[in-house]
């Protein structure tokens, strides 16, 4: 629903922070170098998004990209699918990262369910990556080659990532957590060269052994040639596997050294979730990923020296691959691998205070549990280095911004981003000169021509659209791998709108330019043309102590009738009461629409969610529908796969009832 009245700002930078800022010296830079009159964000923006060929080579130019050869031209041609960016440069991304460091600095810090916190300086991730990359050259592994990891956010999987990149072999990860069925639907599509794997891990306080499961992936990933085996949860080989000192030993000593690899090399694969189907195998390119997180990180994430960023990620989330790519600044990263919420949900603000964290990135489903279950991070913490926290993965409801501002207080810069795996990074997001209005993303970011369309192709300002990306980008996929004629990548982005990027949400943006992202647009609820965005829905029914989560679905029942289905997690002590149903009804009718007031509200023991913590409203949509749970979803890619029982259950409950 578009907004009535502008919401309160809740943080304005002050002039030092302005100041201090890397887009604020980058702008000026523009104005100077470029001959652009760039007055303020907005004027950037626009002119990034117009003039997207001199945008991109100022972002090369500022950044100092280390070229082998010299590119061509910036843009053969403004063309999606298929735009060809920078021909003729060669480059390497982890040149970018590892050369001209401080041996002595802190790069990493890292902390686990198993370990207690540690630190990498530069010189141990260097050390520790030459001797990795000389191993798997040792093993065979050139560029091209595809390495595979079924690793934690741990540092020696930053290392390996890292290695695999300066040899120009391509990098995948799998988190530990993921079924052996779910990531071979994955890396089987990419023919793997050698799987990196760990025995075991550690979460929410229990330990689960892995060795069954790399028993299956090696039996069913025929390419493999090695698998290597970090003992991280016993002091144990693995039989016939080579342990991770020995591949390290077989390199011990070996100097760093970068591949000479195209613009559009491949670096990384990276998984859609896969929750219908086989995951697709979205390919990002060394140069792309580089220019991308080059602006993202320095400009918009406004990562600093001095900075400590956590992101809480697994290495199956495209945050794990943004969190490592910030060594592309002057900042360290935190690390931590196991649950956040055990012993407590007090354990990531721990890590803060140990770690001295300045960012702080999480999903705002976190935030939004910390804010039902009445935490106070603050409290007998000392947070005071923590300036900054951001929130990724879905909405954060304008009650999330108000509980962050009044438990962290109102010096915190509070950026919420949305962009996605597709292009491993933000579309919409921080801003670190801009206000933080409440409920609001800050802006689009630069380079990314982000706008709302209506079904026709016309754009919208103040009203709910199609989030659509109208010029190219770098960071686009430069190809899904297995698509030759790439048909799937067209059907996933531009069958609706040929030529311009479709997303998948639904976004409104405002009169002043910040963004506002409605949920899935394939899951949006429209009754009598009026459609609602679940996230608006979401908001209005966890408004109620009583609800610490729900989900909400439109299930056709015939050609022209739907009912719409709500169900809830209670708190632990509430029952679904007839009072309860109508206050539920009535915050619903009050805030969203008297037409979106849910058909029947029933309670659930769990919300089903994909690993990255995504509420899977289409495959319930279908189970209600009376499609089988097994066609409609891969259990092996959700975080709590039994939680699809109930809804079929329900699903079978409500066949009987109608005969």
């Amino acid at each position: 629903m578009p907004q009535e009245t502008q919401p309160p700002v809740l943080w304005e930078p002050g002039e030092d922070r302005r100041e201090r800022a890397n887009i604020t010296a980058f702008t000026r830079w523009v104005r100077r170098h470029r001959d652009v009159a760039v007055d303020d964000y907005h004027s950037l923006w626009h002119w990034s998004v117009t003039d997207i060929e001199g945008f991109w080579s100022a972002i090369w130019e500022y950044f100092d990209v280390r070229a082998d050869t010299p590119y061509e031209r910036v843009l053969s041609e403004r063309v999606m699918p298929g735009a060809e960016w920078f021909p003729g440069a060669r480059l390497n991304f982890a040149r970018h990262v590892l050369e001209g460091r401080d041996d002595d600095e802190v790069a990493i810090r890292h902390a686990s369910e198993l370990r207690v916190i540690g630190e990498w300086t530069w010189g141990e991730l260097k050390r520790r990556t030459a001797a990795i990359a000389a191993g798997l050259r040792h093993l065979g592994v050139g560029p091209g080659d595809r390495v595979v990891g079924y690793l934690p956010n741990i540092a020696e999987t930053v290392a390996a990532f890292y290695a695999c990149a300066s040899i120009g072999a391509v990098w995948s990860s799998c988190s530990p957590d993921f079924g052996a069925r779910s990531v071979v639907d994955r890396f089987a599509q990419i023919e793997p060269k050698v799987l990196l794997a760990v025995d075991g891990y550690r979460y929410g306080g229990r330990d689960f052994d892995r060795r069954d499961v790399l028993a299956a992936l090696r039996e069913q990933l025929p390419t493999l040639e090695h698998t290597v085996v970090l003992s991280y949860l016993r002091e144990q080989p693995v039989e016939g596997a080579l342990s991770w000192e020995e591949l390290e030993e077989t390199g011990d000593g070996a100097p760093l050294r970068f591949e000479s690899l195209p613009f559009d090399h491949p670096l990384w694969v990276l998984y859609s979730s896969g929750t219908t189907g086989l995951p697709k195998a979205i390919v990002h390119g060394h140069g792309g990923m580089l220019l991308e997180q080059l602006k993202n990180l320095h400009l918009h994430l406004d990562a600093q020296s001095g900075d400590r960023v956590f992101w809480f990620t697994t290495t199956g989330w495209m945050m794990w691959n943004f969190l490592v790519s910030v060594l592309l600044t002057r900042a360290s990263i935190v690390l931590y691998d196991g649950s956040p919420g055990y012993p407590d949900l007090g354990a990531m603000w721990d890590l803060a205070e140990r770690a001295g964290i300045t960012i702080f990135g999480t999903s705002a489903s976190f935030l939004s549990t910390c804010m039902k279950e009445g935490v106070r991070p603050a409290e007998g913490r000392d947070l005071s280095a923590l300036h900054a926290v951001g929130s990724t993965g879905s909405p954060l409801t304008p009650e999330g911004f108000e509980w962050c501002y009044r438990e962290l207080g109102d010096g915190l810069w509070l950026f919420s981003a949305s962009g996605g795996t597709d292009i491993c990074s933000v579309l919409v997001g921080g801003v670190p000169t801009l206000p933080v209005y409440e409920g609001e993303i800050q802006a689009r970011t630069l380079g990314m021509a982000v706008a709302a369309w209506d079904p026709d192709g016309r754009e919208l300002v103040g009203e709910v659209g199609e989030l659509v990306v109208t010029e190219p980008a770098p960071s686009m996929p430069i190809y899904f791998w297995g698509d030759p004629d790439g048909e799937r990548l067209w059907d996933s982005y531009f069958s609706m709108y040929p030529g311009v990027w479709r997303h998948g949400d639904w976004i409104e943006i405002t009169e002043r330019g910040t963004a506002i992202i409605y949920g899935r647009s394939d899951s949006t609820i429209n009754r009598g043309g009026i459609r609602i965005g679940t996230s608006e829905i979401y908001r209005a029914v966890l408004a109620l102590d009583e609800v610490v989560d729900a989900l909400v679905v439109d299930v056709p029942k015939s050609a022209d009738v739907s009912r719409i289905e709500l169900f809830v997690v209670l708190r632990e002590g509430s029952a679904l009461t007839d009072e309860l149903v109508r206050a539920l009804a009535t915050r619903i009718r009050e805030d969203c629409s008297p037409r979106h007031v849910p058909d029947s509200v029933r309670a659930v023991a769990e919300v089903p969610r994909t690993l990255s913590g995504k509420v899977l409203e289409v495959p319930v949509k279908r189970i209600l529908a009376g499609e089988p749970a097994e066609r409609v979803a891969s259990r092996d890619s959700l975080a709590n796969p039994t939680a699809l029982d109930q809804f079929s259950e329900l699903a079978e409950r409500d066949r009987r009832a109608s005969g």
